[in-house]
């Protein structure tokens, strides 16, 4: 057991990763979600999931959410980074806010027979997935939830016949009634 004033204790706090939910909103032009992906990767810095779309029509804005890794002064440089682009009109840490919703979207096939494919029509209902393509052989399931929750399912789906994956990444957006 590390003593409270030990040097390896700091070092441990220091060195601690934590993941972030960034909201960027960005002028939408060409070339801009490839200088922000440019931060990221000129730096080492890793992205766990990234959406882009138009949200402002009128403005020509666009919403980049990046779910990323790092320590706590990894995060904060990241932003710093992000604010000092030219393209980049706001940016919002969602995970300090404490105030968000995620969600993302799963569509996975399962091929299986008999027992195995009853279980994953038994599972797919216990985590409110549709099924949105059937065969003889196969399903195709829509779910839509927290990365953690989809994470699970497709380990239950694994020894069922889990054919493939696709998911959409994290979308995000901040509870209340005011503006990200």
């Amino acid at each position: 057991m590390m003593q409270p004033g030990s040097v390896y204790a700091i070092k441990e706090g220091k060195d601690a990763t934590e993941t972030h939910t960034l909201s960027v909103l960005v002028d939408n032009e060409p070339g801009v979600l490839a200088r922000v992906i440019g931060l990221f990767s000129g730096r080492g810095y890793n992205i766990e999931s990234l959406t882009v779309s138009e949200t402002e029509h009128e403005k020509h804005r666009s919403r980049i959410t990046v779910v990323t890794t790092g320590s706590p002064q990894v995060i904060e440089q990241i932003k710093a980074q992000l604010e000092r682009m030219v393209p980049v009109h706001r940016v919002m840490d969602l995970t300090v806010t404490g105030k968000a919703i995620e969600r993302e979207l799963l569509l996975i096939k399962v091929r299986g027979a008999g027992e195995l494919r009853s279980e994953a029509l038994r599972l797919a209902e216990a985590f409110r997935a549709r099924v949105i393509d059937a065969t003889t052989e196969s399903f195709v399931f829509e779910l839509t939830g927290k990365t953690d929750k989809l994470d699970q399912f497709i380990l239950l789906m694994q020894p069922l016949g889990l054919v493939e994956v696709s998911r959409t990444g994290v979308a995000a957006i901040t509870r209340g009634p005011d503006a990200t």
